[in-house]
């Protein structure tokens, strides 16, 4: 397989950056009963390692076009890198698939994972040139508008590390 793992992130952080990304799920809210955890693959993206989710496979991503942003992993689930931030060392944590206790869970997962194994390098580009794509453009067009504000995100993440020392 690829160098690229699934990992979670630190309910913590996720906190953290919520405030600075509006659309960014808090892990659990208030009268909800499970937590959603943050399950996604990290990244190099301009020197800084990039947390992009992984979100489920829904009906209307049949219809979508894969796009620079929008990486479909079969019919499994979508990688959204318009949504990736950056995240400190610290705050990635380890995810052992075969740790999950739900079998269908599971075989979900490292069905996941082989696919993204398979297309490692695309994932990665796209990253990258979406990274580029949306500093030079700011929020001047619809794709560039729909992503985090990544230097904004990177410079919370320094203060995120500073605060936490």
């Amino acid at each position: 397989m690829g160098n690229l793992r699934i990992y979670e992130i630190n309910t913590s952080y996720i906190d953290y950056l919520a405030s600075f990304i509006p659309h960014l799920f808090h892990n659990k809210k208030s009268g909800q009963q499970n937590e959603r955890k943050y399950i996604g693959i990290v990244l190099e993206v301009h020197d800084q390692k990039y947390f992009a989710p992984l979100s489920s496979f829904k009906a209307k991503h049949r219809y979508m076009n894969e796009c620079l942003d929008l990486i479909k992993i079969k019919h499994l689930a979508v990688i959204n890198l318009n949504n990736m931030f950056p995240v400190p060392p610290s705050q990635i944590v380890n995810f052992d698939i075969k740790k999950v206790k739900d079998q269908k869970y599971k075989a979900l997962l490292q069905r996941e994972y082989r696919v993204i194994a398979s297309i490692e390098d695309k994932i990665c580009e796209n990253a990258g040139k979406l990274y580029e794509y949306k500093i030079e453009k700011g929020d001047s067009t619809p794709l560039a508008e729909r992503c985090n504000d990544f230097l904004l995100l990177e410079e919370k993440a320094l203060e995120f590390i500073s605060k936490s020392v």
